[in-house]
């Protein structure tokens, strides 16, 4: 075995995440599901202080969600009534355009109808006052609007009739994961301050050592420790690369809002409303509703960001005390140092805009469990490729959160003066949008086979935001016959939905009173 005394190749049988939270429990439960599964015999022990809270306000998910939760064994119906969950069929921006009156737009999870077959954004008629493009393209603005829920109580767990992911209660989420780890998946959890790490002399961590003199050994270390980043920033110092050029928001404050009435409507999508420095969210929750405000100290004073949040809330919120936050916009320079990888917080962390922080989680968790290195010599081939990987994901990520800003016409104010200053702009989008006046965002224009945001978020974005394009579009029978096919199948697909699905309050009532069918 590689420990202090020495460097050999050996089998990965100990993994041993640090920290909790819903990044620790989520790596620990992914690998303790991921060995059951394969018949492995590589034990995880999840290490967490008793004195370090976890930031607890990361309440929007990806669809990929349902992936997740269905590999580790959790139900659904379990997850939403432990959780408070709700559903989520993407987000609405209120103001982002130009901050007029009537200014929004959704990002729905569907992809627009026929992506398979044909792109349907040449043949949208943009012209001031027509069609919004994601109810042209998609039914799930319209499911929004009327506040139904994305499948019904007769439909399978995990499945629906449109792509939906979820809202949740961050702190409950941390402890189902805490107790299906451990009663259910054979985690060990160990309670402890990390006050050093042991090394062994090819540089990897042999052990951790804890403040009661305990040293917890492995043979791979996930780091989940939080913004501390104890292991890759703290044993590894591996840099931090800031993006706060691009990305201006280094504050939140956020609160937990009841509802006026239990039997208030649960809103299925994020709302995100541009402020004059920042946005606010709000989400809806089974029991309530979260609301923050992401801004920038630099354009905004403390005070005057949480007055905002107070107006926004109104009368209620005379009553409520705010959670602040700080931001450091950024993400580590590699993210797997040795036998350590990074995931979460400590590998980075941008704005909460789009709901990045989960799915990143999620997707760390995809490339490290499912091609768990069964070796050490393995593990530099396995880091490799996901500093490879993940070095071009949080790059696409701040492009497309930058995106939103980049193309506002809002003049109301320095922060969106700002933002749409091409200076502070990240490598390339600017030659992207050049290309996008006169092509629609296509699969081509992407590096990568599975990106985090691909084409149609960025068409849903460039479109809400009447960015100017100059499409031409194919004039011939045969592509006008398969746009209106299309277009006809869409209408059809929301009539249907618009009947079948139930109130979204009702369907979470019914989940906590019935349950959901199990797959």
């Amino acid at each position: 075995m590689c420990n202090t005394a020495g460097g050999c190749d050996h089998a990965i049988q100990r993994v041993v995440v640090v920290g909790g939270g819903s990044a620790g429990w989520i790596a620990a439960c992914r690998l303790a599901a991921a060995a059951r599964r394969s018949g492995s015999d590589v034990s995880v022990t999840l290490v967490e202080s008793a004195q370090v809270p976890t930031v607890g306000v990361g309440e929007g998910t990806w669809p990929t969600m349902r992936n997740t939760l269905a590999k580790i064994g959790i139900s659904e119906t379990a997850f939403v009534r432990a959780c408070d969950a709700a559903f989520k069929q993407g987000a609405r921006f209120v103001g982002w355009a130009d901050g007029t009156a009537g200014d929004g737009y959704y990002h729905p999870l569907n992809p627009p109808v026929g992506a398979t077959e044909i792109d349907l954004a040449p043949y949208w008629p943009s012209a001031p006052g027509g069609a919004d493009f994601a109810e042209w393209v998609d039914f799930q603005a319209s499911l929004c609007d009327a506040g139904l829920a994305p499948k019904a109580i007769t439909m399978p767990e995990y499945a629906g009739q449109a792509n939906y992911a979820y809202h949740l209660d961050a702190g409950k989420f941390a402890t189902l994961l805490h107790e299906h780890a451990t009663k259910a998946l054979g985690v060990e959890h160990v309670v402890g301050d990390i006050v050093s790490a042991e090394m062994a002399d090819n540089g990897d961590i042999a052990g951790v050592v804890l403040a009661d003199g305990r040293t917890i050994e492995g043979d791979l270390f996930v780091d989940c420790s939080g913004f501390a980043a104890l292991l890759i920033g703290g044993v590894y110092e591996v840099p931090f690369r800031s993006c706060a050029d691009v990305m201006f928001a280094d504050r939140a404050i956020a609160m937990q809002v009841p509802y006026d009435d239990p039997d208030d409507a649960v809103t299925c999508h994020t709302v995100a409303t541009a402020q004059t420095s920042g946005w606010i969210w709000d989400i809806g929750l089974w029991t309530r509703r979260g609301i923050g405000h992401v801004y920038s100290s630099a354009h905004q004073s403390d005070d005057d960001a949480e007055a905002t949040l107070r107006r926004y809330i109104g009368p209620a919120a005379e009553k409520l005390s705010a959670r602040k936050l700080r931001i450091e916009a950024g993400h580590r320079e590699r993210f797997w140092q040795n036998n350590c990888v990074a995931v979460g917080l400590s590998a980075g962390f941008v704005e909460p805009l789009e709901a990045s922080a989960l799915m990143l989680i999620e997707a760390s968790m995809d490339a490290i469990a499912d091609r768990l290195p069964r070796t050490r010599s393995a593990i530099d081939t396995a880091a490799r490729q996901f500093n490879a990987a993940f070095t071009h994901h949080w790059a696409r990520i701040v492009e497309f959160l930058k995106l939103h800003y980049a193309i506002t016409r809002r003049t109301d104010s320095a922060f969106w003066r700002d933002h749409a200053d091409p200076k502070t702009w990240p490598d390339g989008l600017a030659e992207r949008l050049a290309l996008w006046r006169d092509h629609p965002p296509a699969p081509q224009d992407f590096d990568h086979a599975r990106e985090v945001f691909g084409w149609p978020s960025y068409q849903y974005v460039l479109h809400g935001m009447n960015y100017p394009t100059r499409y031409s579009r194919p004039d011939t029978a045969p592509e006008a016959a398969l746009v209106q096919r299309w277009l006809t199948r869409n209408e059809r697909m929301r009539a249907d939905a618009m009947q079948r699905l139930p109130k979204h309050r009702d369907l979470l009532r019914a989940v906590r009173d019935h349950g959901m069918q199990a797959v």
